[in-house]
């Protein structure tokens, strides 16, 4: 079983991570999250990593904590969750906003997640709730407010959607989050962000 590798970064394109460890290529899946992270290109590099082997195929998951691999096991544990799934969760929540929407049991927050319906997110709070609150310690925080979660998720949605036009995941972040302010939609962010940059 590979726990972790350290190497030279070759290629960072969403969601694939591509390692030279002493000669050899090591291609890994990662959530959004490690690409903000991630060094130029040429850089040395170690990941913590998740194995999966089936019959059809081996497939290797990057994460740069132990927490989010931890994570990302714990959410694969799930019925009905698979590694595709547990990507886009780690994609769309940071570790402290999952802990928070399961120790909430936030259903709105996962069913927005691509790929997460109703009854898979309320299955997921019911699996994940005692399993998380065991493996992290975490308690019951304070409820955010309305308005924070939603100016967290408008903030995501904005990124990914820059992503998508073809900027690289940390531009992406930091244009977003160099122009966001309190109440602002995902489309303002995205106008602002753009705009933003062209003046770059």
């Amino acid at each position: 079983m590979i726990a972790w590798l350290k190497g030279e970064l070759l290629d960072k394109r969403p969601p694939s991570i591509l390692l030279d460890v002493n000669g050899v290529g090591y291609e890994l899946d990662a959530p959004l999250n490690v690409f903000y992270e991630l060094p130029d290109l040429g850089s040395q590099v170690q990941l913590y990593v998740h194995m999966v082997v089936r019959e059809d195929a081996q497939k290797l998951y990057g994460f740069v904590s132990l927490k989010h691999r931890d994570l990302f096991r714990s959410l694969i544990k799930v019925s009905g969750i698979g590694p595709k799934v547990a990507l886009a969760i780690l994609s769309s929540l940071t570790a402290d906003e999952l802990l928070s929407c399961v120790a909430h049991e936030d259903v709105a927050t996962l069913v927005a997640v691509p790929g997460i319906g109703k009854k898979t997110a309320q299955r997921l709070l019911v699996e994940l709730k005692d399993r998380l609150e065991r493996e992290f310690g975490t308690a019951r925080p304070d409820a955010p407010s309305g308005n924070a979660s939603g100016a967290v998720s408008n903030e995501r949605d904005a990124i990914e959607a820059l992503i998508t036009l073809g900027y690289k995941p940390a531009d992406a972040s930091g244009a977003v989050r160099a122009v966001a302010e309190p109440d602002m939609t995902s489309e303002a962010l995205i106008r602002a962000a753009l705009k933003n940059m062209a003046r770059a």
